[in-house]
């Protein structure tokens, strides 16, 4: 059981004094230590962590740090623990805070902004002047768990009451760990694109956040919703999800078929989840006069685009960076009200003592494995098939 002077703790949820955490030393190293919990402060509380959803982005910050940054720099060989799509349970609350309590089940939302940047205060935390600028010898108040503050590969995580949202009774907790997800695709739709019913979209690339694109903007009335991928299972998940029409970029003329299916002007939302240059170019063209073009990957080397073509056309061009705005808060309303169901990406589990091997699931896509949930729960097997 946790004493401290400005912090709430039950009897109902003891607390230990230590826990289990995944720290990262060199690139793709990862070590399981024992760690301090850490102590929730003012309008913080402490999450038990039930689940958490591996990520493309974790993979980056494994191998590569960015878009990492931790006590100024890459996090590598700093007791840095990653992970940041988890839900769980509250286990103790901070000082003043009394809009959640003890035992509440909750999913977080990874970014809480620095509240007096000019981003932040447009609602933009995600993208926070001060991303980086956190809790240490920089007190800005920036926290992006995972990313710049500890993260959810551990028992127990420190969350700023503004990026919790309660999750209802019977939604699972590896559901719960997928409304992020849904959130940063709702962000880029809705509050980033301004998406309105009625309106075509497409989206380029089937991964986690394609697929619940696909979803989001059936719910909120696009039409038609085509999705193009290379993979005929995933491309078979999205039609589950809500598409209209899926592509396979293989074997068919993407431009054509597009034009075909949503008019010879061209859609009026492209999304490219694949973030390569031949999809980055397949957006561009198939999107119509002020039309928008959303950039929700990460190259990882610049790629050329026909500008001039975008110019001329006045085609609006974007990228999205997580889930601003409380997008998670209206992902998590859809889910509850079972307008789509975003499990049918959830592909396998593990327990949290073999998150190696379940990185490498992830990496490594096997079993075309999608989302990839790692658990602090008990489960009888390494691999487990999603509820």
């Amino acid at each position: 059981m946790r004493n401290t002077d400005n912090a709430k703790y039950a009897d109902s949820m003891p607390v230990p004094k230590q826990m289990k955490a995944w720290v990262l030393g060199d690139p793709d190293q990862l070590k399981l230590i024992d760690k301090d919990v850490p102590v929730p402060g003012r309008a913080e509380a402490l999450v038990r962590i039930d689940a958490v959803a591996i990520c493309a982005t974790d993979l980056e910050v494994i191998s590569y740090g960015t878009p990492a940054i931790f006590e100024g720099g890459a996090p590598f060989n700093k007791n840095f623990t990653p992970g940041h799509e988890y839900m769980g349970t509250i286990a103790a609350l901070g000082e003043g805070v009394d809009e959640f309590e003890i035992g509440d089940r909750v999913t977080v939302e990874i970014h809480a902004g620095c509240g007096q940047c000019k981003r932040c205060r447009m609602g933009m935390y995600t993208s926070c002047h001060n991303y980086g600028l956190n809790y240490g010898d920089m007190n800005k108040g920036h926290r992006a768990n995972g990313f710049t503050t500890n993260g959810g590969f551990a028992e127990y995580a420190i969350n700023n009451i503004n990026t919790m949202i309660k999750v209802p009774d019977d939604m699972s907790d590896a559901e719960a760990t997928l409304v992020v997800t849904a959130g940063t695709s709702m962000y880029g739709l809705t509050e980033l694109g301004g998406l309105v019913a009625g309106e075509s979209v497409v989206v380029i690339g089937p991964g986690p956040i394609g697929l619940l694109a696909v979803a989001v903007a059936k719910s909120l009335g696009a039409s038609p919703v085509v999705l193009v991928g290379t993979r005929e299972n995933r491309n078979n998940i999205g039609l589950e999800l809500g598409a209209d029409v899926a592509i396979d970029a293989r074997s068919e003329d993407v431009l054509a078929r597009v034009k075909e299916l949503v008019g010879p002007k061209g859609a009026d939302y492209v999304i490219d989840c694949a973030g390569s240059e031949s999809t980055v170019n397949q957006a561009v063209h198939m999107t119509n006069r002020g039309g928008k073009v959303c950039l929700a990957a990460f190259p990882k080397k610049p790629v050329e685009f026909d500008l001039g073509y975008l110019a001329v056309n006045n085609i609006y061009l974007y990228g999205i960076r997580g889930e601003g705005r409380s997008a998670t808060h209206r992902a998590m309303a859809f889910m509850a009200g079972k307008r789509f169901d975003a499990t049918k990406i959830h592909t396998h589990t593990f327990p949290m003592q073999d998150l190696p091997e379940a990185l490498r699931y992830a990496r490594e896509r096997v079993d075309d494995a999608i989302k990839v949930v790692v658990s602090n729960r008990e489960i009888t097997a390494s691999k487990a098939a999603a509820e």
